[in-house]
């Protein structure tokens, strides 16, 4: 790491402390809040144990598997924002967050795709446009997308300081085309809602009627919404902080960082654990899947 002079005073970056260097030359402009992040990373622990206890009970093994892999990274990120509590000035602790805390919520995304394409088969795929397998994939394979830039943005930019801004780039092209997805997601959402609720109730799904008329199925629905909206508050925060790169006031402003990143995501996964969809669809998740030859809501097994 090359050295930098600030106010006519050159300084080793790859040795700055607190106590040698000037705040102005950390990774970010304070110094993260212990008490703050390690609340976060205790929260995501449990949430974490939550959601493994809760898909292995109820064999969500998709849904699981996106859950317990942003939880992860949101540990991961929580405990590198912990060490840059004690060095602000560490890269690796800096891009361990950054890289972390950018890409989880993407594989919670995915989890909340493969829920869409159960609720059309519950309610009847005769209500909806599209097949439930053009749900999963078209939105998968978005997040898939939006994963891959955002990963390579932070490899990128945690490679090499002359990249750095090429790296934010590919970042904020990953974050602003997950907003668009989640954007489009929820409007297919909306008009399949619209469709259902405008819909007789003979053309409904019988074979499921017990399952959508539940209190607990209503409540997923609406734990659902929440944990997509939030997301969705989350991510447009994210473009906003990164939109100006690293040196920009949003991007060093603790105190909207853990209003709008950590807060958003713990009550978004929160929602989906008590109201799990194991619970709402009432321990049929795993027969309510497709394959790529044909829907079917009997005894295939999948995501």
């Amino acid at each position: 790491m090359p050295n930098i002079t600030y106010e006519g005073v050159t300084y080793d970056r790859a040795t700055c402390t607190l106590g040698t260097c000037p705040l102005a030359l950390a990774n970010v402009r304070y110094v993260p809040s212990l008490g703050g992040n390690a609340t976060y990373l205790v929260l995501f622990i449990i949430l974490f144990a939550a959601q493994c206890f809760l898909g292995i009970k109820h064999r969500t093994w998709g849904f699981m598997g996106g859950m317990l892999g942003g939880l992860m990274l949101e540990i991961i990120g929580y405990g590198a924002r912990i060490g840059m509590h004690y060095n602000p000035f560490n890269t690796d602790c800096f891009f361990a967050y950054l890289i972390t805390l950018t890409i989880g919520p993407a594989f919670l995304t995915a989890s909340i795709y493969l829920c869409l394409a159960r609720i059309v088969v519950v309610y009847g795929t005769n209500l909806s446009h599209f097949q439930p397998r053009f749900y999963t994939i078209t939105f998968v394979a978005c997040d898939v997308i939006s994963l891959v830039l955002q990963a390579a943005g932070g490899a990128i930019a945690a490679g090499s300081t002359k990249n750095a801004t090429m790296g934010e780039n590919i970042m904020l092209g990953g974050l602003s085309f997950q907003v668009f997805s989640l954007i489009l997601f929820c409007l297919l959402c909306a008009e399949f809602g619209w469709r259902v609720y405008s819909a007789a109730a003979w053309k409904h799904n019988p074979a499921f009627a017990a399952v959508t008329n539940s209190r607990r199925f209503k409540l997923f629905l609406l734990a659902l919404a929440v944990a997509t909206i939030l997301i969705i508050v989350r991510s447009v925060f994210r473009v906003a902080e990164l939109e100006d790169g690293f040196t920009s006031s949003i991007a060093n402003n603790e105190g909207l960082f853990m209003a709008l990143e950590g807060p958003m995501i713990i009550i978004a996964v929160g929602a989906l654990t008590v109201s799990h969809p194991g619970y709402a669809f009432n321990g049929e998740w795993n027969e309510l899947t497709w394959s790529f030859r044909a829907v079917n809501t009997g005894s295939c097994r999948g995501l």
